[in-house]
């Protein structure tokens, strides 16, 4: 008998399995919201699918009547330029300690504990003190979400630099390889690919910390409007804003595992899966 384990579903049945979950989360709440509306015409909590377009639309093609922007687009604009900033300046941060305190012994055992301890520090907790700081600009809101992802990028690709094997790194120096052209020619092309793994796996903290940094302190962004619409339990506006995000999270992961396919092919066929 064949085990469930060893069977591979078709490329067509996989896209269905992979659909089907959202298809019963949206009828789920298809009966939901109209049972509601049915006993309450007037609720808020889960508004029907006509409501949330017309606040899709009004948010999306409908200028502000205070500023003549389209609010969906301003929005993502500034939330994306923020989170790309920040995803960035932690990557490059990120690839530099990580192979150093992977390479260099010195270096780690000067710098690890620090690293260690400052990826302890529960990033929230001190973002009055990065308002007080850098004030309530957007200089703040990109510090948050590199001291929020920085250090696990750093530990991941120190970790990823050790597991390099060894008989490489002895290969170059026998060949008279100094320090810099080992990290060049040997670490740094093979940490890249793993480099991006790790941003993919970061995406999620690094929206969860720029959401809360625009709630607390921001004129414009996805999380301002939110938490700014929260308060009227303007649900057909968050629901519709919270799948957008949800989204562009989406495109951003998708995205860099193309880059990462495109550039280091050798990378998948090595790990012996998709990444």
């Amino acid at each position: 008998m064949k085990r469930l384990i060893n069977q591979q579903p078709s490329k067509v049945l996989s896209a269905w399995l992979g659909v089907l979950p959202f298809v019963i989360v949206a009828v789920l709440y298809l009966v939901a919201s109209d049972l509601r509306l049915a006993e309450n015409p007037d609720d808020k909590l889960l508004p029907s699918p006509q409501t949330i377009g017309d606040s899709i639309a009004r948010m999306a093609l409908e200028p502000s009547k205070r500023t003549g922007d389209l609010l969906l687009w301003g929005d993502t604009l500034s939330s994306l330029i923020r989170l790309g900033l920040g995803i960035g300046i932690s990557a490059l941060v990120g690839l530099v300690f990580g192979i150093a305190t992977g390479a260099i012994p010195y270096v780690r055992a000067n710098l690890s504990p620090l690293i260690t301890a400052i990826s302890m520090i529960p990033p929230m907790a001190i973002l009055p003190i990065l308002f007080i700081v850098f004030g309530l600009g957007e200089l703040s809101k990109v510090v948050l979400i590199v001291i929020g992802i920085t250090p696990f990028l750093i530990r991941d690709m120190q970790l990823r630099v050790r597991e390099l094997p060894a008989e490489q790194i002895i290969k170059a120096q026998t060949l008279s390889a100094s320090t810099w052209q080992v990290i060049i020619r040997v670490i740094l092309p093979q940490i890249l690919p793993r480099l991006i793994n790790a941003v993919r796996l970061s995406l999620g903290p690094a929206w969860l910390f720029l959401i809360a940094a625009e709630a607390i302190a921001a004129t414009d962004g996805l999380g301002y409007r939110i938490f700014l619409v929260r308060r009227y339990l303007a649900m057909d506006v968050i629901l519709p804003y919270v799948v957008w995000i949800t989204v562009l999270a989406f495109l951003m992961d998708v995205l860099l595992r193309v880059v990462s396919a495109k550039l280091f092919p050798w990378y998948g066929r090595a790990e012996g899966t998709k990444t």
